[in-house]
């Protein structure tokens, strides 16, 4: 297994589409305002979150159960920045639109400028051929409430890619989570 480089994620979005939209390059200012990058990085893409946000809330006193999620235990929010309250959570989802090869994983890791800021972005891997928008997790470990950018780099996707494809990709298994759209909540 071999992690793959700028040239290979090039290749791949541009032929196959891997990555919808695409950026070549690394984008670092907008309009002339600064921005926290993402594009195509040396051995990575780094993603960017979309402008719609779920931030985590007990205002119900509700148990947090994966196999029975209150969507009432989130606050929906629309915007270019999104406060997470201390000690709290909130998701996301990219912006981008991923198709996973088959023969590829995908292991997606925070950026150093919010983890930095105590801000821990957290997501599984992306098995082979999984595709549609990654939904993100962005823990604020703080006890100060904490801002994430929409539309600006969150996080690294890094693609590793086997010498043989898998017996059975994740759309083989008919996997819940396939062709997700927008920020997707846990489904048992």
């Amino acid at each position: 297994m071999s992690i793959k480089s700028d040239r290979w994620i090039r290749r791949m979005s541009e032929e196959q589409e891997m990555i919808c939209p695409f950026e070549s390059g690394q984008v670092r200012e907008s309009d002339g305002h600064r921005l926290i990058s993402y594009g195509t990085s040396s051995y990575g893409y780094d993603v960017r979150c979309s402008d719609e946000f779920k931030v985590f809330t007990n205002i119900h006193s509700s148990t947090v159960d994966p196999k029975a999620f209150d969507e009432d235990s989130f606050v929906d929010v629309k915007s270019d920045v999104c406060i997470i309250p201390p000690n709290s959570f909130a998701l996301a989802s990219t912006i981008e639109y991923f198709k996973i090869p088959r023969s590829v994983l995908t292991v997606c890791l925070g950026k150093s400028t919010y983890a930095r800021c105590g801000i821990i972005v957290n997501v599984t891997p992306l098995e082979p051929e999984w595709e549609g928008h990654v939904t993100l997790e962005f823990s604020n470990t703080t006890t100060l409430p904490a801002k994430i950018y929409a539309n600006e780099g969150v996080a690294q996707m890094l693609f590793f890619e086997s010498d043989e494809e898998c017996e059975i990709s994740y759309k083989d298994r008919g996997g819940k989570y396939q062709g997700q759209r927008g920020v997707t909540l846990p489904k048992t």
